[in-house]
Order: structure tokens, then C-alpha cells, then sequence
């Protein structure tokens, strides 16, 4: 169903999702989508076609999107499109300027828009850039929209998800300290913050992913070939979140590296320095 190869069907077991189910949870619902006109985003607002439901979309690509509503609005959903780039305050100031004064109100927040960025942190000295970016739209943008929005969601008994990362769970790696701190300090701030929301009526989600098949992954040439979810899959374990209120998604086996980071952890700090140093040897070799 996902063109998955026999080792991604192992590795992404999920629960089956029923899409009657979902549609008959988001009938006549408002949802607000970041992060909409590409990969997870792009792929769960297309699985909303045939609901009633406002879909409401957020990223940069404003012409992505038009053809996006033109092609979700033959089924029987409607769409606005909101062109925003969430780095920015003032557009994201903007963006809840328009959600407050919606008269049906908010009921799902799919918080998904993100960047990536894989660095060493030695090509990084004079690039303060990348982690302010960073931080920006994986950390303080979807903290500055939850704040604003947990009334207009409290009022609708709503819920939020969360798409996050396996990585946040895990041991750190190399090369990926802009990315990895940003998805962090989101992972735990909106782990704090669940237990408050849910006393509010506002039901929370994170989704914890592996690699999944996105434009963000192109850049990383290691990762062309490895195992990697479909975004629809994803977009069906968000559809199941909706009509099941599950708080937490992560693959089977996330457990096992959970315990290796934690057992393993003073062998693995030993063990990279070393193999980071013959990579750069070899490659200087080269």
C-alpha cells in the first residue's frame, strides 16, 4: 500500500487505520495545518479531501498550495491557504490575527512545519544563522501558536498534534546539533506542557518518526537509500490520533535504542569521537 519494502513493513508497524472513523470524528471541523504544502503536511491534507471538514494550510509556497486547494476541493472539504513563513514573528503574528477571528473557532492543531540541518559543527563556527533559523521554526514558532491558541482549542475540546522525531529519545548524534536541540526543547516543553492542556479538555499527540520519504531527507545523501515511512502512512497515523485521542506514536522498536543509548551510553561517547576522526582521516586521504 506504501511501496514499502519487506524491512519497512517490519519496521513500520502501526496500528490500522479507519478512515471512516476519522471522517465521521473531523465532520464540519476546523484544522490547522503547518508545514502544508509538502511531505507529511501536503499528505494529510489530501487524506482530509473528503470531509467536511475547514482545512486550514500553512507553509511558504503559496503557488504549491493553490494547486493543493484546487485539487482537495473537488472532494468535500474547504480550504483556506495561508502563506506564512514561521521564522518570522511578525507572520506568525499574523497568522493568529486571522485564527482568532475565525467565527467556527479552532478544533485540531497539526503542528508539522520543521527544517533540518545536518552540519558538522566545525563548517558551522561562523554560521550562528543556522541555529537561530533553526530554533525558530522548530522551537519558538510552535510555542508562540500553542500559546495563543490553547483558548480558541480549550473552547472545543480540541487536540494537538505534535510531529516529532525519534531523534529526541535517542542518544545525540554527530552533525546534527542545530536540529536535534530545536526538536528537543519542543519535545520536552510539550511534554510539560500535556498534562495542563489535558486538565483544559485539549487532548495532546506527539508522534515520534523515523526517517520518513520527504523533500527534507534530499539533502542528506546517506539517507537516499535507507528504510524510510511513506507520508501518507504518517498522515494515517495522524488521522488515527484524531479519532482515537492516542497521546503517543513511536515505532516498535524505538525501545531497543532507548535502552542501548542509556546502557551503552560511555562505550558510544568513546566510540564516535574515534570513528568521527578516522572518517575525517580518510577523507583527507582521499
Amino acid at each position: 500500500m506504501y511501496d514499502y519494502t519487506l524491512l519497512e513493513r517490519l519496521l513500520f508497524r502501526f496500528p490500522s487505520f479507519d478512515y471512516q472513523k476519522m471522517k465521521s470524528e473531523l465532520n464540519r471541523k476546523t484544522i490547522l495545518i503547518t508545514g502544508a504544502s509538502s511531505g507529511i503536511g501536503q499528505a494529510f491534507a489530501y487524506l482530509l479531501a473528503d470531509t467536511t471538514a475547514h482545512l486550514i494550510l500553512v507553509a511558504r509556497r503559496e503557488a504549491d498550495m493553490n494547486v493543493m486547494k484546487s485539487e482537495i476541493e473537488k472532494g468535500s472539504a474547504t480550504v483556506t491557504l495561508f502563506p506564512a513563513d514561521l521564522r518570522i514573528e511578525e507572520e506568525r503574528n499574523g497568522l493568529l490575527a486571522y485564527l482568532h477571528q475565525l467565527p467556527e473557532g479552532l478544533d485540531v492543531f497539526v503542528s508539522n512545519a520543521g527544517i533540518s540541518i545536518n552540519r558538522p559543527i566545525t563548517e558551522s563556527l561562523d554560521r550562528y544563522h543556522d541555529f537561530t533559523r533553526t530554533m525558530a521554526i522548530n522551537y519558538f514558532a510552535p510555542v508562540q501558536l500553542m500559546l495563543s491558541l490553547i483558548p480558541l482549542l480549550e473552547k472545543k475540546n480540541g487536540q494537538i498534534v505534535n510531529v516529532s522525531t525519534i531523534n529526541v529519545l535517542l542518544h545525540p548524534f554527530p552533525h546534527w546539533a542545530a536540529y536535534q536541540a530545536s526538536k528537543a526543547a519542543f519535545d520536552t516543553w510539550f511534554r510539560s506542557a500535556g498534562p495542563e492542556l489535558t486538565i483544559k479538555n485539549i487532548s495532546t499527540t506527539a508522534l515520534y518518526l523515523p526517517l520518513v520519504k520527504t523533500p527534507m531527507i534530499k539533502q542528506t545523501l546517506a539517507y537516499q537509500h535507507s528504510p524510510a515511512m511513506s507520508p501518507v502512512h504518517v498522515a494515517e497515523l495522524i488521522g488515527h490520533a484524531l479519532y482515537t485521542k492516542r497521546p503517543v506514536y513511536k515505532p516498535w522498536w524505538l525501545f531497543l535504542g532507548q535502552v542501548a543509548s542509556l546502557v551503552f551510553r560511555r562505550p558510544i561517547d568513546w566510540m564516535v569521537p574515534t570513528l568521527l576522526k578516522r572518517k575525517e582521516r580518510d577523507s583527507g586521504n582521499g
